[in-house]
Parts: structure tokens; C-alpha cells; sequence
């Protein structure tokens, strides 16, 4: 096995944050549509956190630290 790039990793939802930025909306009405301008909202927003999360690795263990409040 590989050894594991955090780094990358973060890379990697950064690029998937912006992916979700940048797709369009299929062709859906009411409800479906709705629906899925909300998912497509969460999983930006869930990317988002971990691409930019401080992280370290703690006693074997990767820990990812987000903010809860602004600075």
C-alpha cells in the first residue's frame, strides 16, 4: 500500500467542492429540482470543510480540526 498523502487528499475535496460548484442543474421540476439544489449544497459544503480543515496526525491518529466560530 501507498503511503497515504493528506495533502492530496484534501486536494482531491477541494476539487470535488468546485466540481459541485460549477455543475449545472438537470432538467427537473418542483420537488426534484429542490431536492437536488439541496444535495448539491451539502455535499459543496461538506467538501468544502474538509479542504480547507487544519489537520495533524495525533498519536497515530489523523485529526482534521474546522472552525465553528469566525475568527
Amino acid at each position: 500500500m501507498t503511503a497515504f498523502d493528506v495533502d492530496a487528499f484534501t486536494a482531491r475535496f477541494r476539487a470535488r467542492a468546485e466540481a459541485v460548484r460549477e455543475r449545472g442543474v438537470p432538467p427537473l421540476e418542483g420537488d426534484a429540482r429542490r431536492a437536488f439544489i439541496e444535495s448539491a449544497e451539502q455535499d459543496f459544503l461538506d467538501y468544502s470543510l474538509i479542504a480547507d480543515a487544519a489537520w495533524a496526525v495525533e498519536d497515530g491518529t489523523l485529526v482534521f480540526r474546522l472552525p465553528l466560530a469566525g475568527d
